[in-house]
C-alpha cells in the first residue's frame, strides 16, 4: 500500500489486517500537510490538530499515528508528558523536531516516541519512520482486538458453562426445552425458535419429529399445538435430523432452486410475520445420536427490537454468521445430553411413580373402607403447602418450598399409612367397638335367655294348670304372661343398649352406667353354670369412650407409622427425596407431646408433618364411607380441628392457612374413603 510523500507502511499481511484506513495526526501547520503524498493521497488519512488529543478522542479500532510536534506538546501545558503517556498504550507517536534535531531533546518525552525524524529529514527516512509507526499502530489495535476477542471467548466459555450447569439442573422436561430455546436465542440474538425432538418406535429407530416447544419475541402470545413433520428432505428440521449437519439460511423466501427442503410459509401467512435469517441445528447425545432439531430464526441487530412489519425485519435482520453456528453448536450439545437426561429421569419418575402407585394399592387393598385416603391427604397435604409459600405474614411468612420439596411431600403423603400392611386385618378393617363374632355371640346369648324366658312361661303355665286347675288358671296366666314380657322386653332393652354402645364415636360421649348395670346381671346357662350377662372383654370393648379400639388395637394401630418409617428408610432416596421417612413417621405426633411414637412436641416435629397432620385428620373425620364411624360434614370437621388447635395438638397458624385458602375444596370428599 503506498501512501503519503511516497512512503510506504505495512507489508500484505499487515495491509489485509487493516479494516479501516489509517489515521495520520499532525498539528495545524506542519509542513507535512504541504508535502507531496504521492498518487494515492486516500491511503491514508490526514486530520490536522490544534492540539493534542485525549485518549477519550481516539477510534480504537483504527490504527492512528501522532505527528507530535513542539506545538502540540505545548498546547497541552504541564500536563503533556502524562497526557502522552496516556496516548502512547493506544497509538503510535512519531516525534518531529526542528531542522538541527538529530534526536529529541528535553522537552520530548523520549519514552512515549516510536520513532524521531528531524524537520528537514528527507523522504525516504520519513518513509522508514512512518511505516515502523503505522506498523506499530496497527499491531496495537491487533492486540487491543486480541484482548476484547478473548474476553468475549472468556465470556462465552463462561456463559456456555452456565447455561449448562442450569440445563442439567432443570428436571422438568418442559421447562427445560423452553430453557434451551431462551439461552440460544440469547447467545445468537434470534427473534424466535423452535424446538422438535425425535420420536422413536418400540424398537428405538427415529420416525418423526415432533415439534415440542417455540418462542417469538415479537409475537409473545402465539398459541402452541403440537404436530409432528418426516425425518426427510422435505422440511428444513427434518432435512437437518436426516444429515446431521447445520443449515445457515440468509433468506428463507430465496432458497436456491435446487435445495431439496422448503420453508413452511403458512404460519407467516396465518400470523403475519417474516421469517427471513434461519440457523437449522441438529442436537446430538455423545454418542453422535440425533434426539432433536434446534431451529432459530431471525437473528437481529438490536436483540429487543420488535419485527412488527416487513421494514423492521428489512431493518434489523441480519443472517447468522459462523460464529452463531460454533456457539450454537456447543449449546445444542449440551442441550441433547440435558435433553437425554431429563427423558431418563421422566422415566425413572414414571417408575417410581408406578412403584408408589402399587404401594398405596397395597395398603388401600387390606382396608378397601380407606380406598383413595391416601391420594387425597397428599392433594391437600402439597395444596396446604403451597398456600404457605404465598404467606406474607404470620409465623410461616419466610417458609417456602420448592418444586422438588412439594414433590417430597406429595410422595410422603401417598406413602404416610403404607406401614398398616403390618397391622394384623382384623383389627384394621375393625367397624365397631366389638368384632363381629363376638356381637354375634352376644346376639345368639340373648336368643338364647329369650328362648328359656319362653321355656320357663310354659313350663310354669303347664304347672299353674295342674296345680290349681281351671278355676285359678285364667287368672294366674295373666301373671305369666305379664312376667314373660316384662322379662322380654328388659332382654330387648338391654340388647338395644348394647348394639347403640358397639357403635364408635368420633368424640368422647356419654355414660355407661347401664352397661355396667347390664354386666352386673347373671343367667344360669344351659350346663347350669351362673355366667355374666356381658364378659369382661365384651364390657371393656363396649366402654371405649372414643372411636371402636381398645388400649392394646390401638397401639397396634398406631404401630403402623413405626412399619412406614422402616419401610421408607430401606429406600435409597434421592438427595431431593430424603426427608420422606422423617416426614411420614411424625404424622401422628402433636405439638403437645400426646402424640405418636416419639411424643415429640413443637419445633421437633417437622412442618412438612404438621401439614400433613392438619390434611390427614381432616380427610378421616370427612370420608364418607368409613364403616367404624359416621362421616363428619366440613363445618363440623373444621369445628373439631379448630378445638384441636385450641387444646395445642395441631398448629393454629396452619389450620388459619388450611380454612382461609380452602384447601380442602381441593380433594373433595368422595365415596369409598
Amino acid at each position: 500500500m503506498q501512501s503519503a510523500g511516497g512512503f510506504f507502511f505495512g507489508s500484505p499481511p499487515l495491509a489485509a489486517s487493516l479494516l479501516v484506513k489509517p489515521l495520520l495526526l499532525t498539528a495545524l501547520g506542519n509542513p507535512l500537510v504541504d508535502a507531496p503524498f504521492g498518487r494515492r493521497v486516500d491511503d491514508v488519512e490526514v486530520r490536522c490538530i490544534p492540539a493534542l488529543p485525549t485518549a477519550g478522542a481516539l477510534e480504537l479500532d483504527r490504527p492512528t499515528v501522532l505527528a507530535l510536534d513542539r506545538a502540540l506538546i505545548a498546547s497541552a501545558g504541564d500536563g503533556a508528558v502524562a497526557q502522552l503517556r496516556s496516548l502512547a498504550g493506544l497509538i503510535a507517536i512519531v516525534g518531529i523536531g526542528d531542522a538541527s534535531d538529530r534526536e529529541p531533546g528535553d522537552d520530548f518525552p523520549g519514552d512515549v516516541l516510536t520513532s524521531f525524524i528531524p524537520g528537514d529529514a528527507t523522504a525516504g527516512t520519513r518513509a522508514a519512520a512512518f511505516r515502523g509507526a503505522f506498523r506499530h499502530a496497527a499491531a496495537l489495535v491487533a492486540i487491543r482486538r486480541a484482548r476484547s476477542t478473548a474476553v468475549d471467548r472468556t465470556r462465552e466459555l463462561a456463559e456456555l458453562s452456565a447455561i449448562g450447569m442450569a440445563l442439567t439442573t432443570e428436571r422438568d422436561l418442559g421447562a427445560l426445552l423452553g430453557l434451551i430455546l431462551s439461552h440460544a436465542r440469547r447467545v445468537t440474538g434470534a427473534d424466535a425458535g423452535s424446538l422438535y425432538l425425535v420420536e422413536r418406535d418400540e424398537d428405538g429407530a427415529p420416525v418423526q419429529l415432533r415439534f415440542a416447544s417455540s418462542q417469538n419475541h415479537s409475537l409473545p402470545s402465539l398459541p402452541f399445538s403440537s404436530y409432528t413433520v418426516p425425518i426427510d428432505y422435505s422440511s428444513l428440521a427434518g432435512y437437518a435430523a436426516s444429515t446431521g449437519g447445520p443449515l445457515v439460511i440468509g433468506d428463507v423466501y430465496m432458497l436456491p432452486d435446487g435445495a431439496a427442503y422448503r420453508q413452511n410459509r403458512s404460519f407467516d401467512d396465518t400470523f403475519g410475520y417474516r421469517t427471513k435469517s434461519m440457523l437449522v441445528l441438529p442436537m446430538k447425545t455423545h454418542r453422535a445420536e440425533v434426539i432433536g432439531v434446534l431451529q432459530l430464526i431471525n437473528r437481529k441487530e438490536d436483540p429487543d427490537a420488535v419485527l412488527s412489519s416487513a421494514e423492521a425485519v428489512e431493518r434489523e435482520v441480519i443472517a447468522f454468521d459462523s460464529h452463531c453456528v460454533e456457539m450454537t453448536t456447543a449449546l445444542a450439545s449440551q442441550a441433547a445430553v440435558a435433553i437425554e437426561n431429563g427423558r431418563l429421569y421422566e422415566d425413572i419418575e414414571r417408575l417410581f411413580e408406578g412403584f408408589v402407585t402399587a404401594a398405596v394399592t397395597a395398603i388401600e387393598s387390606r382396608d378397601p373402607a380407606t380406598s383413595g385416603h391416601s391420594g387425597r391427604v397428599a392433594t391437600m397435604t402439597v395444596s396446604l403447602a403451597e398456600a404457605v409459600d404465598r404467606l406474607s405474614t404470620g409465623p410461616y411468612r419466610e417458609v417456602s418450598f420448592t418444586r422438588e420439596q412439594l414433590r417430597e411431600l406429595r410422595y410422603a403423603g401417598l406413602l404416610h399409612d403404607f406401614g398398616k400392611v403390618g397391622v394384623r386385618e382384623q383389627v384394621l378393617v375393625k367397624e365397631k367397638k366389638l368384632y363381629p363374632q363376638d356381637l354375634d355371640l352376644i346376639r345368639h346369648r340373648f336368643a338364647y335367655l329369650d328362648q328359656r324366658t319362653e321355656l320357663e312361661f310354659e313350663r310354669a303355665r303347664a304347672d299353674l294348670l295342674l296345680a290349681h286347675g281351671r278355676d285359678e288358671y285364667e287368672a294366674g296366666l295373666h301373671r305369666l304372661e305379664c312376667e314373660r314380657r316384662k322379662r322380654r322386653e328388659e332382654l330387648a332393652r338391654f340388647l338395644d343398649t348394647i348394639v347403640q354402645a358397639n357403635e364408635p364415636t368420633v368424640l368422647a360421649e356419654g355414660s355407661f352406667e347401664a352397661l355396667e348395670a347390664i354386666g352386673r346381671r347373671t343367667f344360669v346357662d344351659f350346663d347350669g353354670s351362673m355366667r355374666p350377662l356381658l364378659e369382661d372383654h365384651e364390657l371393656q370393648f363396649l366402654m371405649i369412650r372414643r372411636g371402636n379400639l381398645d388400649e392394646q388395637e390401638r397401639r397396634e394401630i398406631e404401630s403402623h407409622v413405626t412399619h412406614t418409617y422402616r419401610f421408607l428408610e430401606q429406600i435409597p432416596w434421592t438427595r431431593e427425596l430424603q426427608a420422606i421417612p422423617r416426614i411420614a413417621y411424625a404424622h401422628h405426633e402433636k405439638l403437645n407431646g400426646r402424640g405418636y411414637p416419639n411424643r415429640v412436641t413443637g419445633i421437633e416435629i417437622p412442618v412438612q408433618a404438621r401439614i400433613m397432620t392438619i390434611a390427614d385428620i381432616y380427610d378421616a373425620l370427612t370420608a364418607t364411607d368409613r364403616p367404624y364411624k359416621r362421616a363428619v360434614p366440613r363445618e363440623r370437621a373444621l369445628d373439631i380441628l379448630s378445638m384441636e388447635a385450641r387444646e395445642g395438638t395441631i398448629d393454629p397458624a396452619l389450620l388459619e392457612t388450611f380454612i382461609g385458602a380452602r384447601v380442602f375444596e381441593t380433594a373433595p370428599v368422595v365415596t369409598g374413603g
